[in-house]
């Protein structure tokens, strides 16, 4: 399969964010389903896209999944401190799982990370049960920095998200 990696475009954003939102959904990742108010942040790829760099991989004119790149902080970063670039919200279609869509997303963000003046690390976050993204982090020579590691909802002890870095 022949994916091609590039900003999204303003007439995919509700693809991208529906793809997002089903691909979490799907995964078991919202801990309220239907009802996680993160739904609405996944969904929004206008609202991402106006604050960061939003990537989707396409082939045959099918969007197949999509990742936010945060470059040196912003808005959408999470845990990014200063010289590091964030990858955030990677999602895949299940139907298009693997063929290498995620770590062609991954990659094209580390590219980018590398084209951004001053920055010297690449850092994000995932779930303890992602274990197939872990796999392509590591296999991209990401280790793990369980002294970031954190709960985005302080309240929810069972959801603390791990997090990776990759030294440039």
């Amino acid at each position: 399969m022949d994916i091609t990696i590039r900003p999204v475009a303003p007439d995919e954003y509700t693809t991208l964010g529906e793809t997002t939102a089903q691909a979490y959904l799907g995964d078991g990742l919202l801990d309220f389903g239907e009802s996680d108010a993160y739904l609405v942040e996944l969904r929004d790829v206008a609202k991402r896209a106006a604050a960061a760099e939003v990537l989707v991989a396409v082939a045959d004119g099918r969007v197949l999944g999509g990742v936010t790149f945060v470059p040196a902080g912003g808005p959408m970063a999470d845990i990014a401190r200063a010289g590091e670039a964030e990858i955030r919200m990677l999602a895949v279609d299940p139907e298009a799982r693997g063929r290498g869509v995620g770590e062609a997303l991954v990659r094209a963000c580390v590219e980018r990370a590398r084209a951004v003046e001053g920055c010297v690390r690449v850092v994000l976050s995932t779930q303890r049960s992602m274990h197939a993204a872990h796999r392509v982090y590591e296999r991209l020579g990401f280790t793990r920095t369980p002294e970031r590691d954190w709960r985005p909802l302080p309240d929810l002890y069972d959801l603390t998200l791990i997090t990776y870095e990759l030294t440039l």
